[in-house]
């Protein structure tokens, strides 16, 4: 039998990661150290939603919440572009790295001023990857052309398309490209030929298409994929459900002020 392959799921969900994310982390390793087997992280970067990557710390001193998320280069890639191309404002990191000694140890502070990257989710992988959580992981990213023309092909998907100078994740509807305004507004783009380098997938296809590359034996479900996933789309998977950690939806800043 080949060694089982553990993978757990998630978009670049804050420049410190979010503590749901964290835990899934720390069950994929446990997994790991009972089963054997590597540990894929499957990051979907092809999500276009800027709310992913807020950023909730706590004051170090009062122990009050505060949120940070990314500044973009314009209002259009910030709403539309995929966090794989959503470009950083030049002053925010810089800016950002003033407020942080309220929030986070020094390590952190100096760990997040050395990431070098131009786009939301390369930021987010960085930091990830300078605070250890990447160590012994295989990353695989959905915005990858490499990934995508892999992928099993899907007709539920969204699709990365110029429009007005940048690129934007269009939802394919009834055959047209289309961007949500809000409710139930959808504005149609023209219609343009498209390959499966430009393809991904939505919340109801996402599993399928992820394990058509990854072919995992095991995934470690959060909260709200329990909610969604149809065990039926990957009969092969045993399912698994991360971890409980407390304030879920705050950054995880926990790890050891010195290595």
């Amino acid at each position: 039998m080949s060694a089982p392959i553990i993978c757990f799921g998630q978009q670049p969900c804050g420049f410190f990661p979010r503590r749901f994310l964290y835990a899934k982390f720390v069950t994929a390793r446990r997994l790991q150290a009972e089963i054997g087997g590597e540990i894929v992280f499957f990051l979907h970067d092809s999500d276009h939603d800027s709310r992913e990557t807020q950023t909730t710390l706590r004051h170090r001193k009062t122990g009050a919440p505060f949120t940070l998320n990314f500044t973009f280069t314009g209002k259009l890639q910030r709403k539309y572009s995929p966090l794989f191309l959503k470009r950083i404002a030049p002053d925010w990191q810089p800016n950002t790295a003033r407020q942080l000694p309220a929030y986070v140890g020094p390590r952190w502070v100096d760990a997040f001023k050395q990431v070098r990257a131009d786009h939301a989710a390369d930021f987010c992988l960085g930091m990830y990857r300078a605070m250890g959580l990447l160590d012994g992981i295989r990353v695989v990213r959905s915005g990858d052309p490499a990934v995508r023309r892999a992928a099993c092909a899907i007709t539920d998907c969204f699709v990365d398309v110029p429009y007005e100078g940048e690129i934007v994740r269009a939802r394919l509807r009834d055959g047209a490209l289309c961007l949500h305004e809000g409710g139930d507004t959808y504005l149609t783009l023209p219609p343009v030929a498209f390959t499966r380098e430009q393809v991904s997938p939505t919340r109801d296809s996402r599993l399928r298409w992820m394990q058509s590359v990854v072919h995992c034996t095991h995934y470690i479900a959060g909260a709200g994929e329990q909610a969604y996933l149809n065990p039926a789309d990957a009969p092969d998977i045993t399912f698994l459900p991360r971890d409980p950690i407390d304030r879920a939806d705050e950054a995880y800043t926990d790890l050891p002020a010195t290595p």
